[in-house]
């Protein structure tokens, strides 16, 4: 591949080009010949081309028409599968089931894209992500931290999550001016809790955390007198980021079960 590429900003590309780096991940993700990989924003190919040293196939999405180009140039449509699109669009129950998605994911989208992936956790079996350290402090944060909040509410509803090693930013080019990690996500089975709506489950927890620094009670005011606070054990001055996400499901349905918030799934 003769012409170098230049990231482009606002695909937020930094590309990984540390070595040692590549082998921790796929070390991580243990990657066999029949697996379903799908890997999202491939870029130079730093993880795709030792991805396909282990398994038979592999999907790509790609948005850089440029970057699409050079994939379909370096494999063939047998090994090699790109889908020239922003993962923000793409239907990923449409590639099959048990899926195990990785990727190093472009930062600006990475909020979006998580809870985008969400909605097709019954077509995954894991998803190894390389993002900004601070996003996946943000994910894997328990109640009562400063990092907990609505991120690390609505993917743990649906995750298992785990922060396997933080990643230094010369190991891309450019550089990003943040720390990196990677985290593995393990959709939680059929029997988890969930609530009677995700729509009033979402909505307590956004409206829950638009004032964080404030009781509670105070917040969801129009909706307190609804709530049976001592059921659900919060206590008159707790704020949003004490309570467990369970308990945020257990109040959504409180609020649905009285006809306050949305139906029912």
């Amino acid at each position: 591949m003769s012409m170098a590429h230049q990231a482009r900003k606002r695909f937020g590309q930094h590309f990984l080009v540390d070595e040692g780096v590549v082998h921790q991940i796929v070390r991580a993700i243990q990657p066999q010949a029949d697996d379903p990989m799908v890997e999202i924003g491939p870029g130079l190919s730093a993880l795709t081309g030792p991805l396909l040293q282990s398994v038979a196939r592999l999907t790509v999405v790609e948005l850089d028409r440029d970057l699409a180009a050079r994939l379909r140039h370096a494999w063939a449509p047998e090994r090699l599968n790109v889908i020239e699109a922003d993962a923000l669009s793409v239907d990923f129950s449409a590639l099959g089931s048990g899926l195990r998605i990785v990727g190093n994911l472009p930062y600006n989208i990475s909020s979006p894209l998580l809870f985008h992936l969400a909605q097709y956790a019954d077509a995954v079996r894991d998803q190894h992500f390389m993002l900004q350290r601070e996003v996946i402090d943000r994910m894997v944060a328990r109640p009562a931290s400063s990092d907990y909040g609505r991120l690390s509410i609505m993917l743990q509803a649906r995750y298992a999550m785990e922060k396997l090693f933080d990643v230094e930013p010369d190991a891309f080019d450019p550089p990003p001016k943040v720390m990196s990690s990677v985290v593995r996500m393990l959709p939680l089975p059929d029997d988890r809790p969930r609530p009677r709506s995700e729509q009033a489950f979402a909505a307590v927890v956004t409206r829950a955390f638009a004032q964080r620094r404030k009781m509670l009670r105070r917040v969801l005011a129009d909706w307190a007198d609804d709530i049976d606070w001592e059921a659900l054990g919060v206590a008159p001055t707790d704020r949003a980021e004490v309570v467990t996400p369970v308990q945020f499901m257990a109040m959504s349905d409180q609020l649905v079960a009285a006809g306050r918030l949305g139906i029912a799934n």
